[in-house]
């Protein structure tokens, strides 16, 4: 097709990706006067941020009033290791609360304190009760009141539905526009823009247990590689600890940290409730050291208790649970038990948890108000991604911003449960706000760009070679088993030359049928991105040689303090990929004094 008969709009903004961070970021920009395009890859209302279960992260005060902005940095510092971007942790913390509000001002239907405030409860690594939550279903809540909000706005803002993004456009050093195919036609769509937003969410897809939904091939990671973008910290990958493990057909699906937050425990095949055996010196002093004072707490004598270990932060407690397992004191199904009957009564599980009341009770045919769960670690997220700067989510090139997922910095080496709604909400605003800011009339795009893109994104119908959905499943596998949640070098190299035969596989890979919603072309298109992101995953895990939060090499089990705020940083350089290490800014002295205060 010649690029002059191509579809094509022009926007101000284009922001590509409509999660939590998406509808936030084009929601500021169209307040902004921008003329805006929200592009996802499904349907509106069915972003992964509905998967988020357990709440948002505010220091509110609602619950605990000596909490603030002050202990919820300390805290999301503490918890990515101290390799976080200080300032963006700090602009985290100070407006987190003011966007929770703005969501109920929204008609966000936050659960309630007996005295009619947001309710908020406890999550793993944070010092006093602060997650905003609806049940368990928060996630589910935000896309409602945000979508109901962006399509209300008032400006212009227009929904493209089911279009997948294959290439940014970068002319004269700028974002000057992307390409993508609506998946139900096969028809491609230039979008003409000076601004671009990235909120595709992670890369979760690249291995085979996970959380994560089938959006989630890392296509912002990779696009923002290609334009010429930085990235940052791919070797966080996070695995949260509480996945479902039986049957094998739900392996994987998320199991909130809201179970634990309202006083699950963990236990393994002895009947042993090990996490106190895994208490961090870092953490120690602020997690009860006995059953006793743990059960205090879960009754709500906060005052003269400590937290349960089943609380500390999600990199601690997916370790334990894997060094359970393989030490011979797991589950039957290869998982631990996830216990909240014996602490909590009926009622209160089925109005607290109601999801995953429903989730066992229809997929594994357990009641969790009378039995254990079966769980084990799952791929969740990935605390890597774009680099951006703190204050606008501007990337390294001019015109691409990122927020969400997306986005690298703002949770360091290892993410606090909660901070992940909450971050979409405060930096997808910044993102739209300043991305509003660079309209204007963006540089040409050259008709051969257009269609050389296209003509690649063609190819495989044109190519007799194997499955793309075989070359996915080798991925996973080589993933899963070489870049999971503990690494070394030799497993790092051979992950790194098994991706290599894997690109030639995907270049040969071929698909019969048309263009119209043909799920072999999809994936044979999301193959690239996955390798991308597979790549820069296990070239930036060789190159940390030290354990830091989601980060562990069992031939380098120790953390070196020199390497704390060194980021490893992935660029393209012609057709190879390029690793550095580059030193972030230290803390000023005011913010290092705040880390060091006692509670």
């Amino acid at each position: 097709m010649p690029a002059s008969d191509l579809r094509s709009h022009n926007y101000d903004v284009v922001v590509i990706g409509a999660g939590g961070a998406g509808l936030r970021a084009a929601i500021e920009a169209s307040a902004h006067k921008a003329k805006v395009a929200l592009v996802c890859k499904s349907l509106l209302g069915k972003a992964h941020t509905v998967m988020a279960e357990g709440g948002a992260a505010a220091a509110l005060g609602n619950v605990m009033g000596e909490d603030n902005w002050r202990v919820h940095f300390r805290d999301t510092m503490r918890g990515g290791k101290m390799h976080n971007n200080w300032r963006m942790a700090q602009i985290h913390a100070q407006e987190a609360p003011d966007r929770i509000n703005e969501l109920e001002a929204w008609g966000a239907l936050f659960d309630r304190t007996p005295d009619g405030r947001i309710n908020q409860r406890p999550f793993g690594g944070h010092t006093y009760s602060r997650l905003a939550h609806v049940g368990d279903r928060t996630g589910l809540e935000m896309i409602r009141v945000l979508q109901d909000k962006a399509v209300h706005s008032g400006g212009t803002l227009d929904v493209h539905m089911e279009c997948t993004i294959v290439r940014l456009f970068v002319v004269g050093g700028k974002v000057a526009g992307a390409l993508g195919y609506f998946r139900e036609t096969g028809r491609f769509v230039l979008f003409k823009a000076g601004a671009i937003v990235l909120a595709t969410g992670g890369i979760g897809k690249a291995w085979q247990i996970t959380s994560n939904s089938w959006e989630y091939t890392g296509d912002g990671h990779a696009l923002a590689y290609e334009a010429g973008a930085e990235l940052i910290d791919m070797e966080f990958v996070q695995f949260h600890p509480t996945g479902m493990v039986w049957p094998p057909s739900v392996r994987g699906i998320l199991v909130t940290e809201g179970v634990r937050g309202e006083g699950g425990v963990l236990k393994n095949s002895a009947g042993e409730r090990f996490m106190f055996r895994y208490m961090p010196d870092m953490f120690k002093g602020d997690f009860a050291d006995s059953e006793a004072e743990s059960d205090a707490w879960v009754k709500g004598d906060r005052k003269k208790n400590r937290r349960p270990p089943e609380l500390l932060t999600r990199d601690v407690v997916a370790k334990a649970i894997t060094k359970e397992i393989a030490e011979g004191r797991g589950s039957p199904h290869g998982g631990v038990f996830l216990d909240i009957a014996s602490k909590q009564k009926p009622d209160f599980i089925k109005k607290k948890l109601p999801s995953m009341y429903h989730q066992f009770k229809e997929l594994a045919h357990v009641d969790i108000t009378k039995d254990p769960m079966e769980i084990g670690p799952t791929i969740h997220y990935v605390m890597g991604g774009v680099k951006v700067d703190a204050e606008t989510q501007e990337s390294t090139l001019p015109g691409l911003y990122a927020a969400g997922e997306v986005g690298g910095g703002m949770h360091g080496a290892n993410r606090l449960g909660g901070n992940s709604l909450s971050d979409l909400l405060v930096f997808g605003r910044r993102a739209g706000q300043y991305a509003a800011g660079k309209r204007g009339s963006p540089p040409a795009i050259p008709d051969a760009e257009v269609e050389q893109v296209m003509r690649e994104a063609l190819e495989p119908f044109e190519r007799d070679g194997e499955n793309p959905f075989a070359v996915q499943s080798a991925l996973q596998a080589v993933m899963q088993r070489n870049a999971g949640i503990i690494r070394d070098k030799a497993g790092l190299e051979g992950a790194l030359a098994e991706l290599e035969k894997l690109k030639t596989r995907a270049r040969t890979a071929g698909i019969t049928g048309s263009r119209e919603y043909n799920p072999g072309w999809h994936t044979a298109i999301d193959l690239h991105s996955l390798l991308v992101v597979c790549e820069a995953t296990a070239r930036a895990a060789l190159e940390r040689t030290e354990s830091r939060g989601g980060h562990t090499r069992s031939d380098y089990p120790d953390s070196d303090e020199k390497q704390t705020r060194q980021q490893i940083v992935i660029k393209k350089e012609g057709d190879r990929m390029s690793v550095r290490r580059e030193t972030q800014p230290p803390l000023p002295a005011e913010l290092e004094k705040i880390i060091k205060e006692a509670k």
